[in-house]
């Protein structure tokens, strides 16, 4: 899935057949939830088996970031390019790494001024071909149940002051 641009990004931008979403609600306000979700290098405190750092800027727009998945020996990299940061309200990124690619999306919408509901939604291009389209119906109940989860964690932790 390369472009044919001069970074390579052209066929990532486009939004992929493996969708995910998750939601929840955070009793905090929209800027104490965009500011824990973009503290990068915390992340690992609610995603599980991973690590998350800054590889390239500051960490918002043009900014590159990793995050690392390991279970036992299965490692996962994930890179991703932030591409618009509309603080406290959407942070948009693009998976760009050799596994993963395709855009996702952070919504943090104000209910009032002390919760947010965050809306993480996710577009991937599915690699493997033929064999990936076919296992995507049996690989998305646990990518959308673990993204849920994650998301229920932050919550706790914004809630109780951990984050960020």
């Amino acid at each position: 899935m390369t472009g044919t641009g001069p970074d390579g990004l052209d066929g990532a931008v486009a939004p992929g057949a493996g969708e995910v979403t998750a939601t929840v609600i955070v009793r905090a306000p929209a800027a104490t939830v965009f500011a824990a979700f973009t503290a990068w290098e915390r992340q690992g405190d609610w995603i599980p088996f991973t690590r998350v750092r800054v590889v390239q800027g500051d960490g918002g727009e043009g900014s590159l970031v990793e995050a690392v998945t390991t279970v036992g020996p299965a490692v996962l990299r994930d890179e991703m390019r932030v591409m618009r940061v509309d603080a406290p309200y959407e942070l948009r990124v693009l998976h760009c790494g050799r596994l993963l690619r395709g855009p996702g999306v952070l919504r943090c919408t104000p209910m009032d001024r002390e919760r947010t509901q965050v809306v993480w939604h996710e577009w991937f291009h599915l690699p493997g071909g033929t064999v990936g389209r076919w296992a995507w119906p049996l690989l998305w109940p646990g990518s959308k149940i673990s993204l849920g989860q994650a998301l229920k964690r932050f919550a706790r932790l914004v809630e109780s002051g951990q984050l960020p």
